[in-house]
């Protein structure tokens, strides 16, 4: 099926509202998901197969206080799976022209220590620039929610590395803000304004953004939770959520559906920079996964999770098969990579590769 084709049975599935699942795979997929269903913490699932949504569903509630359930068009704070949208940020920009993916990072944020010397926006974009984790330097009296410039703040004081550039992995969550200022310096637009103008308006994203306090509201918002001594408590936000580039939007499957769509063809981001973002550029502390740019690959897939207080989703995308499971949830437990893969097993028989 042309990718095209795909795109016009994707929207229309989508407008009506239906899966097309068959009922014993729907009835594999309920069993999987029934500890989301009730009056518990929720879900949303989306799986798509050739365009067309197979699963397009929400479970339990998005709101315990007011009862409101999940649903297709529930937003959820997407945590690390960002990731790929700030990449793609960098990607956007590196086609301008306005940016080059092998800059020094000291070169457009000139504040950092000279032991930042050597780290380049790709370290950033592949977790190997060594960099110091900054909620572990971030004070434990922290009131007020960090923001993106005050993670650079923390890290221009820091005179550590964990590694030199480029000879190592670790995950650095400080990495992904610090090229959210990148975004910003090199656009002139704030990183939310970007992401707004460049990626989820052209793609018909209308109600996903990096979530600001003060800025718009996050429409259909699941709130977070947490299981505490038995109950469900709402742990929505941390001194760490206000901070975009490494985990700040919110999105619903609906939209996510649309972004997964536009990573077939080049509407969005050109050949080149899609073979940048899916290649395997460096492994990782798992030996079963590499890093591309803001995704993970394992085997055929390529794939993100996040996890954050109170939420943990994934996305999970077989590009040969023309087939993605997005799992996004409102609670603490359990982390919904290996459901995923297991609903993956449900259709395509691919969850385990």
């Amino acid at each position: 099926m042309r990718i095209a084709t795909w795109v016009v049975c994707l929207a229309a599935t989508l407008a009506s509202g239906c899966t097309s699942a068959p009922l014993r795979q729907m009835d594999a997929v309920d069993a999987l998901m029934q500890r989301y269903q009730g009056k518990v913490p929720g879900a949303s699932l989306l799986v798509i197969k050739d365009g067309k949504a197979l699963v397009r569903r929400g479970y339990g509630l998005a709101d315990l206080e007011t009862g409101t359930p999940a649903a297709p068009a529930t937003n959820y704070r997407l945590a690390s799976v960002t990731k790929q949208f700030t990449a793609a940020s960098i990607l956007l920009l590196a086609q301008d022209g306005r940016v080059g993916l092998d800059d020094p990072i000291r070169r457009w944020l000139p504040s950092l220590p000279p032991t930042a010397d050597g780290i380049t926006i790709r370290h950033l974009l592949t977790h190997t620039g060594g960099l110091i984790d900054y909620e572990d330097i971030m004070s434990p009296d922290t009131r007020v929610p960090l923001r993106d410039a005050d993670v650079l703040k923390l890290l221009e004081g820091e005179r550590r590395t964990y590694f030199p550039p480029g000879s190592s992995y670790r995950y650095s969550n400080g990495g992904y803000s610090l090229l959210s200022l990148v975004v910003e310096k090199a656009s002139g637009m704030s990183f939310q304004s970007f992401l707004k103008q460049r990626i989820f308006l052209p793609l018909g994203m209308t109600n996903t953004l990096a979530y600001v306090q003060g800025g718009p509201p996050v429409p259909n918002r699941a709130f977070g939770y947490s299981l505490i001594d038995g109950r469900w408590t709402r742990t929505d936000q941390s001194m760490t959520s206000a901070v975009l580039g490494d985990g700040g939007i919110y999105s619903s499957i609906d939209d996510l559906a649309k972004w997964d769509a536009a990573l077939y063809d080049d509407r969005l981001l050109s050949d080149e920079s899609r073979r940048l973002a899916f290649h395997p550029w460096t492994k990782t502390d798992d030996p079963t996964i590499e890093y591309g740019f803001g995704w993970r690959i394992t085997g055929e897939t390529l794939w993100h999770s996040g996890e954050t207080i109170g939420f943990r989703n994934v996305i999970v995308r077989y590009p040969r098969r023309h087939f993605t499971v997005v799992l996004l949830t409102s609670r603490n437990d359990p982390e919904p990579y290996r459901t995923a893969l297991d609903i993956a097993d449900v259709f395509v028989g691919a969850g385990k590769h």
